[in-house]
Formats: structure tokens, sequence, C-alpha cells
């Protein structure tokens, strides 16, 4: 019987098969955060040390996590929003090795991921794409323009509830950041690391009375291109809406 292409990607991915990384053949390692357009105002976030949330205990977040698809029309606040980014991909410091350590687990620490935002309903932000720039704990504007919320919906497959969320989550893969390492084995890691991420999101929710649905139902090519991504050195990996739970 021939086997589909994720067996062959499971078995072609086992060690015995893995060729020297670049990083044992010595090259440089990608920069730790894609660059931006300098010229472009940043948008501040409050640091995560001074936002007040509630205290959840981890027991109690665990059992109350569900997905959740209905959101209320309370905005999320920037506050808020700052506590969500550090929980899902927070740096807590740079090691001498030139690797970040973050609030997530990542494969040899190499968080290959950044992070785009849909936001559709966040106290002091224009709706429109963002991206989240790590190191800096600030936002960068990306598409603002009008209709773009309508776009990503439809490369969600039609999901009427990515443009009711408060924000949707976008996080792109940078594929060579976790390949220097790891080889072709790396890619298996990218999709381990997506799950930590959207773990987070799913129990730091909770503490800002927030519900998340995780999303892998979309349309790879129209999600790259209307980030302008390549689709294999970077492409969008995993989504997640969030919003205000509905009491209703």
């Amino acid at each position: 019987m021939e086997h589909g292409i994720g067996r062959q990607f499971m078995a072609q991915t086992r060690y015995r098969f893995l060729q020297p990384s670049d990083q044992n053949r010595g090259l440089p390692q990608p920069p730790l955060q894609q660059d931006y357009d300098r010229s472009r105002p940043l948008i501040d976030l409050p640091r995560p040390e001074t936002v007040q949330v509630e205290t959840v205990a981890l027991r109690q977040a665990i059992e109350a996590r569900r997905s959740v698809r209905r959101y209320s029309q309370t905005p999320l606040s920037l506050a808020e929003l700052s506590f969500l980014l550090w929980c899902t991909q927070g740096v807590k410091e740079i090691a001498s090795r030139a690797v970040t350590l973050r609030t997530v687990p990542s494969a040899g620490a190499r968080h290959a991921f950044e992070t785009y935002l849909l936001v559709n309903n966040v106290d002091g932000l224009v709706p429109g794409v963002y991206r989240f720039l790590a190191l800096e704990h600030k936002l960068i504007e990306v598409d603002l323009s009008p209709g773009i919320a309508d776009l990503v919906t439809e490369a969600c497959w039609r999901q009427q509830f990515v443009k009711a969320s408060a924000v949707t989550f976008i996080w792109v893969a940078v594929a060579y950041r976790m390949t220097w390492r790891y080889g072709e084995r790396g890619y298996r890691y990218l999709h381990l690391d997506a799950g930590h991420v959207c773990q987070n999101l799913y129990l730091a929710a909770e503490a800002v009375h927030c519900g998340v649905c995780a999303i892998a139902a979309f349309n790879d090519e129209a999600m790259n291109e209307l980030l302008e991504l390549d689709g294999e050195e970077q492409f969008v990996i995993y989504l997640a809406t969030l919003g205000k739970r509905d009491s209703s």
C-alpha cells in the first residue's frame, strides 16, 4: 500500500535520514526576530509586569478550558492584550548564547514564530492587522485597510467568529530559525511549538474573562498572501480567536 504524504514525512524526518544541520556546518544562526521597517512608528504596549489580572488557580484554568466561538461586544483592553502576548511569546531574557528565553517552551529555545494579530475590538487600536515585536514588546501596523477582517475570515473558510472576535492571533513560522539547528526534523518541532503557544493562550485567557478557539482550518495560500509571506521560508501555521465571554 502506498503511504500518504503524512506518513512519508514522519518516516523521512527520522534521525537516521537527517543530514548535518547548518548549525553543525558552522553557518551563522538566523536573527532572533524578523526585521521590520524602522521608519514606521511603533505602538507601545503596557509593560507586562504592570498589568493587573485576576489570579486564577492552574487547576481552575485547566478545568475551565474549552473552545469558545461566541463573544460579547465588550472590547479587550490594551493592557489585557499586552498580558496575552506576553503569556504566548513574552521574552523573559536574551541569553548569552544568543537565544531568547520565553514564557513558552520551544525546541532548543529556537522560538521560530512571529505573532500577527487581526484586531477587531481592542481599546486604543484601529481595527486591522498588526505584528507583535516580541523583543521590544511593541506592535507595528501591517494592514489597516477596510475589509481586511473580511479577507482574513474568508481565508479561514468563512468561519464568522474570526471577524466577531476581539482579536485573532495568527502565528507565523520562520522555518529556518528552527531548521538551522534541527534540519528537516525541525518541521516537526514547529507544529509542537504551535501547540505550546496556543495552550498558553487558552489558559491565560481565563485570567481576563475571555474565551479562545484554535483554528487549524484555513487556506494556506490565501493567509500567506494576505501577510505577504512566501509560504516556504515563512508561513502561517496556526490561528486562534479570542474575545470576552458571551454570558447570554
